[in-house]
């Protein structure tokens, strides 16, 4: 991990359950962001990974897409409706060529929520970067089988089926299966894929991840 990461996780981790009772989630977490990006000038024009913890806590994804100028900006505990709040803040200061995009997880376990609620949160999100970005390349990371969340599975498979088909009638947009990649013979989460929360992924489970996306990333 490069020094520069190193500084930006640690200012996030220092922030992380501070904010007041009157700021909107994560409002401390996006101003350290804000912040970091006034000390470390961003990189032009850089691929954009945005999204939950599963893109805040892959640690080396720079390093990892070095070459494609891969940028991460990730909140640990997001859900869609977070990212929609904070675009202003981490998606449309950069001027990104390509975002990809992992939310939707901790969507599950809200009060309430379906595979069709899912599917609208995506739309608000992707008229959203649309109305400010509309021909940039974005790729959507499908929702992962994270064992600690099997409860779920049924909803998750149902949004990933439905945003596939929502992202199949748009322009410059891929959606991107993790999920049977993450699946045994049995289909069954590959628990040697995650670290003991079984939630959060192990280096064996971003490599997936990695090759899964490198043909979509676009050079510089």
């Amino acid at each position: 991990m490069s020094k520069i990461r190193i500084i930006f996780c640690l200012l996030i981790a220092l922030t992380t359950g501070l904010q007041a009772q009157d700021k909107p989630r994560f409002y401390d977490d996006v101003q350290t962001i804000v912040k970091f990006d006034k000390m470390y000038a961003p990189p032009e024009n850089p691929i954009l990974f945005i999204g939950s913890s599963s893109i805040r806590k892959w640690d080396d994804l720079e390093i990892t897409f070095a070459k494609y100028v891969a940028m991460n900006r990730g909140i640990g505990g997001a859900v869609t409706t977070d990212i929609i709040r904070y675009a202003p803040d981490i998606i449309f200061p950069y001027n990104p060529r390509e975002i990809v995009i992992y939310v939707g997880e901790n969507d599950l376990v809200e009060k309430g929520v379906t595979a069709d609620s899912m599917l609208l949160r995506f739309d608000r999100l992707y008229t959203l970067i649309r109305s400010k970005l509309p021909t940039i390349p974005i790729v959507y990371i499908s929702i992962k089988p994270s064992p600690s969340r099997a409860q779920y599975f049924s909803v998750a498979r149902a949004a990933n089926a439905l945003i596939k088909e929502y992202i199949g009638n748009q322009k410059n947009i891929s959606f991107v299966n993790i999920y049977d990649d993450m699946l045994d013979k049995e289909k069954q989460p590959r628990k040697e894929l995650f670290v003991d929360d079984m939630l959060h992924m192990n280096k064996k489970g971003y490599e997936i991840w990695r090759k899964a996306l490198q043909p979509y990333l676009l050079k510089k």
